[in-house]
């Protein structure tokens, strides 16, 4: 049997993906108009054994419960195949993904510094500016 490994921890059987293939859209010849070359793959992650409980609930709430890849790009139905298989993995792979939760920072000490260093510049330059006499003595 083979599977889909979309990362190291979460591998699909090929088995639980639904297939569907259909006629391309667009202008073309005789081929694009008689041959079934888009190809669209599904994958129902609500009732797919293959997933632990953790791995349900973060795909559902990022992608919803049928994930969907579709490919017509290629002449070969083949092509497409593995063109939308790669982009399902991509996107499972994706809505899998941890994000590092973000850690607040503030200011180092020398950034400090030199702001302050930079507000007692700019208002320095500022007095310097001063008013200019009538008799031009400034």
């Amino acid at each position: 049997m083979q599977h889909l490994r979309v990362s190291r921890t979460c591998t699909i059987p090929l088995s639980e993906l639904r297939w569907r293939a259909s006629a391309p859209g667009g202008p073309g010849g005789q081929h694009a108009n008689r041959a079934r070359t888009r190809v669209e793959v599904r994958f129902d992650v609500v009732g797919s054994p293959s997933l632990g409980p953790r791995q349900r609930a973060r795909l559902l709430e990022r992608l919803g419960p049928t994930v969907t890849a579709v490919a017509s790009e290629r002449r070969s139905q083949s092509a497409n195949r593995e063109l939308a298989l790669e982009r399902l993995r991509r996107r499972l792979a994706s809505g899998l993904r941890m994000q590092a939760t973000r850690v607040a920072t503030g200011p180092s000490p020398a950034a400090r510094a030199r702001r302050v260093e930079e507000k007692r510049r700019r208002g320095r330059r500022k007095r310097e500016r001063g008013r200019v006499d009538a008799d031009g003595d400034g």
